[in-house]
C-alpha cells in the first residue's frame, strides 16, 4: 500500500514500468470486474508491442510515482493513418484516488497530443469507470459509439470516446 505525503512526479518509462502497468491493471480489473489472467494477458502482450516500436516523436508515455513507487500511467499511441492518436492503458492505483493522479496522467497526455498536432484523440473504455470516464468528459472527449466485448470471462459493454482537437 503506497503512503506518504509526498506530491506525485510524472516521468517517461523507467525500468519495471510495464511490469507495475500490468499489475496495476490486473489488480484493479480482477477485483472490481472478476477478470483473469486473460484479460491481464492482453494488456501485457498490447503495451509490450507498443514499447518494440515505441517512437518518441509520435508516442507518449507518462508513469506516475509517489516516492519510489509506481501508482499509474498512460500512453499515447501516434500509430494510426489519420493523425489521430489513441490514449490507452490509463491507470491510476485505486488504493491512494483523490490525489489527482488521474488527471495529472491526462493533462500530460492531452497536452502532449495538442503539441504533436494530432487532429484528435481516441480511446475506448468500458462503460461503468465513471472516475475515468469524468475525466475524459472534462477534456471534451464524447462517446461516439459502443460495441460488447466477450474476450473476456463476461461480456463487457465497450464505449468508444473522441476528442477533437483545435490545430
Amino acid at each position: 500500500m503506497v503512503q506518504g505525503t509526498k506530491s506525485i512526479k510524472l516521468t517517461g518509462y523507467r525500468p519495471g514500468g510495464l511490469g507495475k502497468t500490468v499489475e496495476l491493471h490486473g489488480r484493479y480489473y480482477g477485483a472490481e470486474w472478476g477478470f483473469d489472467i486473460g484479460f491481464e494477458s492482453d494488456v501485457a502482450a498490447e503495451m509490450a508491442g507498443f514499447l518494440t516500436r515505441f517512437d518518441a516523436d509520435r508516442d507518449g508515455l507518462w508513469l506516475a510515482w509517489l516516492d519510489d513507487e509506481m501508482v499509474g500511467s498512460i500512453t499515447i499511441d501516434g500509430e494510426g493513418a489519420d493523425n489521430r492518436a489513441h490514449l490507452r492503458w490509463f491507470i491510476a492505483d485505486p488504493e491512494i484516488t483523490g490525489r489527482g493522479i488521474g488527471a495529472q496522467l491526462m493533462d500530460a497526455a492531452m497536452s502532449f497530443c495538442r503539441n504533436r498536432g494530432y487532429s484528435g484523440v481516441w480511446l475506448t473504455t468500458f462503460a461503468g469507470l465513471d472516475a475515468a470516464r469524468k475525466l475524459y468528459d472534462r477534456h471534451g472527449f464524447i462517446e461516439t459509439g459502443t460495441f460488447e466485448n466477450t474476450d473476456w470471462d463476461r461480456p463487457i459493454t465497450m464505449q468508444t470516446l473522441e476528442c477533437p482537437l483545435s490545430p
